[in-house]
């Protein structure tokens, strides 16, 4: 029986280090816009509602939702964008547009009623849709999706997350915040 020169083992062994190894590059930490996102200004996007107060004009004062297309329907001014908008804002926003015919000085304060959804997917308990909290991070959603399946890796996640219009996909630690909207994947682990 015939052994393989120590040098030809060291060379094999390299080489199945290198094609293992070479699988764990194609995915990227986190943009720094990623990361920056999340200590941002909130901004506005479909399936957000808000709660809309006009002082002293309980006609107006309502809940509104976001749009697909990114508007409101509010009365008397009709369809007004909110998609990329922080609060203050559109509440300016709306001001404005009131003022102009239909009341003298408008005091707009809006609140988000109710923040647009996070998706969980991946090796959890219960992948599915779920609601925002403001502070979450992905521990967190993990917990509300019924936490990790047996095969998971629990230390890195990948998050997919729009900014400035552009969807961007970055890998953080599951102790890193998310923001609505983003959807989390929980990966398999290899060992």
């Amino acid at each position: 029986m015939s052994v393989a020169p120590p040098k030809i083992v060291l060379a094999l062994s390299l080489a199945a280090m290198t094609a293992a190894l070479g699988g764990c590059t194609t995915y990227k930490p986190a943009p720094k816009a990623f990361n920056e996102a999340t200590i941002q200004p909130y901004t506005l996007d479909s399936g957000d509602r808000l709660r809309i107060t006009v002082f002293d004009q309980q006609s107006l004062t309502n809940t509104y939702t976001v749009d697909q297309a990114g508007y409101i329907a509010f009365p008397l001014i009709g369809q007004v964008p909110a998609r990329g908008r922080t609060l203050q804002q559109l509440s300016g926003q709306i001001a404005q547009k009131l003022q102009q015919g239909y009341l003298r000085d408008p005091d707009v304060t809006i609140d988000v009623d109710r923040y647009r959804s996070i998706f969980i997917m991946g090796e959890v308990g219960q992948p599915g849709q779920y609601a925002y909290v403001p502070g979450m991070t992905v521990q967190n959603a993990i917990a509300v999706a019924g936490g990790f399946s047996s095969r998971a890796n629990q230390s890195m996640v990948d998050v997919t997350r729009k900014i400035n219009g552009q969807v961007l996909t970055g890998r953080i630690n599951i102790s890193g915040p998310i923001i609505a909207g983003d959807t989390i994947y929980v990966r398999e682990r290899l060992f």
